[in-house]
């Protein structure tokens, strides 16, 4: 059996907060219970929100946890050829998109929540000559062609997931207007050029992944094993971000120790019984990935207060 090669890629677009922790945690735990090496990414394509500041933040606070990786981190933003290199061997599934925000919402076609769409093809089938008109006026974005076909996988915490491409989101953006990478692409070429194997993540990401697995597929790269994990919710039920202030690192390690953050988390992931102080090495002892719950999980109000 291969090494497990597990990693975390947090994108530095503000403070880390009690839920990237989490996420972080578990993709550690699992890959140094199996006895493999852990890998840190800097996701930081958009360089507009993800300063190199926010990056060395991250790593800092991580760090500051006891968090230890295999290798020096891998920036984005420095990997533009290794992506352009990508885009190159893709470019018989590739065409470009003129289609504004505005247009793509209005399309409606059809809607699978306030932030998804299935992209309708309007620019798919452009000839050569309305393509050269319409690039006199905006630059395009690019789309890579999907065709009906299902893509099925057995997620390590979810089970099996099915997804027709063409039907769960159509064409989709491997690079924007603006001249960034597509996030589907990056992540593809970047675990495959890391040798990851496992990547443990938020279930909210559990809808990409048949795309990225589709351009494994195309880029002749291999498939790593899946596992989402449920995602950290704020005692009314929403999903934790960086604007939740409150469950910043930088403000927690005011009032707590690391181990006892890491023990809060480690808890309220059914991996210990009750949120008391814990160190990472005893984690990676009684990691069981059986006891982690399906379902999201909410912080129950005042909890920290009893540490």
């Amino acid at each position: 059996m291969s090494e497990t090669v597990g990693r975390f890629a947090p994108s530095p677009s503000g403070p880390v907060h009690l839920g990237n922790i989490a996420c972080c945690l578990l993709a550690y735990l699992s890959a140094r219970h199996q006895g493999g090496r852990f890998l840190l990414r800097i996701e930081d394509l958009d360089h507009l929100r993800c300063p190199p500041a926010y990056g060395e933040q991250v790593i800092r606070d991580l760090e500051a946890l006891g968090f230890d990786w295999d290798e020096e981190p891998l920036w984005q933003s420095r990997r533009g050829k290794v992506y352009e290199d990508a885009l190159s061997q893709l470019s018989s599934h590739l065409y470009p998109c003129f289609c504004t925000r505005a247009e793509l919402m209005a399309s409606q076609a059809p809607n699978l929540g306030d932030t998804q769409t299935v992209y309708a093809g309007t620019c798919r089938h452009l000839t050569q000559e309305e393509i050269r008109e319409k690039s006199l006026h905006r630059s395009p974005a690019i789309r890579l062609r999907v065709p009906d076909l299902e893509i099925v996988f057995t997620d390590g915490l979810q089970g099996e997931v099915r997804e027709n491409l063409e039907q769960a989101c159509g064409d989709f953006i491997v690079r924007r207007s603006d001249g960034l990478f597509g996030y589907q692409l990056a992540v593809v070429v970047d675990d495959a050029a890391s040798g990851v194997t496992e990547v443990v993540r938020g279930r909210d990401i559990l809808s990409a992944t048949p795309r990225q697995i589709y351009l494994c597929r195309l880029l002749g790269l291999p498939v790593p094993r899946y596992i989402h994990i449920p995602l950290l919710l704020d005692p009314h039920g929403r999903r934790l971000a960086k604007r939740d202030r409150d469950l910043g690192l930088d403000r927690l390690l005011q009032r707590f120790t690391p181990e006892q953050i890491l023990g809060f988390l480690a808890c309220a992931y059914h991996l210990i019984k009750k949120p008391e102080a814990i160190s990472l090495p005893e984690l990676v002892d009684c990691f069981d990935l059986n006891n982690i719950p399906r379902e999201d999980v909410s912080l129950p109000a005042g909890l920290f207060e009893g540490l």
